[in-house]
């Protein structure tokens, strides 16, 4: 709204004074701005210079108020000011002995009110106009008039600087708004300034340093460094197994752990050091200046012992351990990027030796890192040049020695690294997204191959795969078992999917789901690993699944550890108890297959009966070993013992 639009909404301040030491005066100026003889005269004299609209009846309605001095009006005007009813115009008359003068009292005047208008009213003045401008400045707020005067004279006068004092008033109002909208939308732009860097520097999730935020404090502190002449330290963290925490709980309880070690690292250095996350679970530190290799390994060894408190998550205690490696400015690198990757080796170094533990970078841990990005390159076509192959271990029944099923288990045949086990290329699959593909290829090849060894003549043996937490959650298994097998032709019962306890026991709802399907489609499941998870004895009753698999950890000693031995017995008896049957891996000498025999093991797999061996091998040890065709019937193959068993032919053993 302009100013001219708000005064024709708000009432205009007609509020007059008159200072003047003679009395008749302010007869005067009473009859005429609220007298009555010349109204009409008046409001049309006002009609032809302000282009009003009013009758020639209408008149303005003047609040006068009077002084006989200019002290007594300087009065009323603070006054009216202090009760927020200020006077629009002062009529001033120049010569008022014994006290002010005209110009005196303006000055008074606009001292208690700086935006009351004046008209100097004078027969004969001691001042000139220069005079008033030397004493009073340049004003707009300022109108002289010669007496004697005509009343229009007056009246103009008076409605004009009203009508100019509301002016003013509205457009400072305005201005002032203006003012308060421009500040506003600064400092919102400002803070939105402020928000968008700190999301460019810093970890969305922890609040920390992000890498872009980190390159800056390196860069500070190698700067500094040179200056001083002095050193600091990169630190490079890495939580031990966060994967399976992931995969084991979800992203949302990996989520809060990775809340937590920042929180915990964050408390472990000063303020002028940097504690930053790069990414997954690596965090930076940078220790310095004159960060001494003790102080820095001092700081390492704080973080292993802050982390060693469990993180409660998901209602359970959670452990986790980092690994830790240490490049020093500027023996280990002159450049930030040279620094955080010999730190980096070094934490990678720090998990080859056993995990949980501190290693500083010494010359040739670099080519570590460089091998395991190599090896990473050449793991992405390793599909594609057929490099991946399966190896068989067989499953033996324990009382009888006959074989019904294998477990197909991995091998990458590198072109020049040789043959490599799981243990080192899986986890590498695992952390760059490669384990849903490799996973894929694992059940397609492993259905193709019991369907060929049928057509082959050979009898007929389920085959078992293992399953990654990370497929089972969020791939899409139950479309490629579907697939595998029909592109296969192979019935669904001679498929088994083996899967860690974790893995079911995450979301277990969601697992309920999945499983019921599997098990209407005939395909049976292992819960792999059993006893190193959390599982509940509630979802277990629940769960579709038709095997436990006890974990070769409690095996290995179960002949020398009275604890192992019991908790294998629990495991059997609990299992039987659910009408699941068990499997024992890991079976290496006959004493653990002789007490496995007492327990009432139904399986075991092991280098005790056979390694892991390639198809052909596998076949020759078919035609040698296992029962017959007949011996593996068709209840066999669809036995179960899960809630779901009404969705099958017939109970096995």
């Amino acid at each position: 709204m302009n100013p001219t639009d708000q005064n024709a909404t708000e009432p205009v301040n007609r509020r007059i004074l008159v200072i003047d030491d003679n009395p008749a005066i302010h007869q005067d100026f009473d009859k005429i701005l609220r007298g009555v003889e010349t109204h009409a005269g008046l409001s049309e004299a006002e009609r032809i210079l302000f282009g009003d609209t009013a009758s020639p009846d209408e008149h303005p309605l003047f609040e006068m108020e009077f002084a006989l001095q200019g002290k007594q009006g300087v009065e009323l005007v603070a006054n009216a000011v202090s009760h927020g009813r200020p006077f629009a115009v002062a009529f001033v008359d120049m010569r008022m002995p014994p006290g002010w003068d005209g110009v005196e009292t303006i000055e008074h005047l606009w001292a208690a009110d700086p935006d009351v208008q004046v008209v100097i009213c004078s027969a004969h003045s001691d001042y000139d106009w220069h005079d008033f401008v030397a004493r009073l400045g340049h004003s707009d707020k300022l109108l002289v008039v010669k007496k004697p005067f005509e009343p229009i004279e007056v009246m103009q006068c008076a409605s004009a600087l009203t009508r100019k004092w509301q002016h003013e008033q509205v457009l400072r109002a305005q201005v002032a708004s203006l003012e308060k909208v421009v500040t506003a939308r600064t400092e919102g732009l400002e803070a939105a300034n402020r928000q968008l860097r700190h999301i460019a520097t810093h970890d969305s999730l922890t609040g920390l340093p992000n890498r872009v935020l980190l390159d800056d404090r390196l860069a500070q502190a190698i700067a500094h460094a040179d200056r001083d002449r002095q050193q600091f330290a990169v630190l490079v963290l890495d939580l031990d197994r966060f994967k399976r925490i992931n995969d084991s709980f979800g992203h949302r309880a990996g989520d809060e752990l990775l809340n937590e070690v920042a929180r915990r690292l964050g408390g472990l250095v000063r303020t002028i050091d940097t504690v930053a996350r790069v990414g997954g679970d690596e965090f930076v530190l940078v220790i310095g200046p004159s960060a001494e290799r003790e102080n820095a390994e001092q700081v390492a060894q704080r973080a292993i012992q802050a982390l060693q408190a469990p993180i409660h998550i998901a209602g359970v205690d959670v452990y986790t351990s980092p690994s830790i490696g240490i490049a020093f400015y500027p023996e280990d690198g002159i450049s930030a990027e040279t620094l955080v990757a010999h730190a980096d080796a070094a934490m990678y170094c720090a998990k080859e030796r056993g995990r949980n533990t501190v290693q500083c970078f010494a010359p040739g841990m670099d080519t570590v890192t460089r091998d395991r990005v190599r090896l990473e390159g050449d793991l992405r076509f390793a599909v594609a040049r057929h490099q991946l192959e399966l190896h068989y271990q067989p499953k033996v029944d324990t009382a009888s020695g006959d074989v019904h099923s294998a477990e197909a288990l991995i091998r990458w045949r590198h072109p020049t690294l040789g043959l490599i086990v799981p243990d080192d290329f899986i986890p590498l699959a695992e952390e760059s997204g490669l384990i849903a593909g490799i996973g894929e290829w694992v059940v397609r090849e492993a259905c193709r191959q019991c369907k060929a060894w049928q057509r082959d003549g050979l009898p007929p043996i389920r085959i078992a795969v293992n399953v990654a937490a990370s497929q089972f959650r969020h791939g899409n298994l139950l479309g490629i078992i579907r697939s595998a097998l029909d592109d296969a032709g192979l019935e669904p019962h001679y498929l088994e999917l083996e899967l860690t306890e974790s893995a079911v026991m995450t979301n277990p709802e969601d697992s309920i789901g999945i499983l019921e399907e599997l098990s209407r489609m005939g395909v049976l499941v292992s819960v792999d690993d059993f006893g190193t998870g959390y599982s509940s004895m509630s979802y277990l009753r629940r769960f579709p699944i038709d095997k436990l698999k006890i974990d070769r950890g409690f095996i290995r000693d179960v002949m020398s550890r009275p604890d192992d031995a019991s908790i294998v017995k629990a495991i059997i008896s609990l299992a039987h108890s659910l009408r699941l049957k068990v499997v024992a891996e890991g079976v290496e000498t006959p004493e653990q297959l002789g007490f496995l025999k007492s327990m009432g093991c139904d399986q075991y797999q092991g280098y005790h009966f056979s390694p892991p061996i390639v198809a052909t091998a596998f076949a020759d040890l078919l035609r040698a070993h296992a029962a017959g065709e007949e011996a593996f019937t068709e209840a066999d193959a669809i036995s179960t013992h899960s809630k779901l068993a009404a969705y099958r032919r017939s109970p096995g053993a």
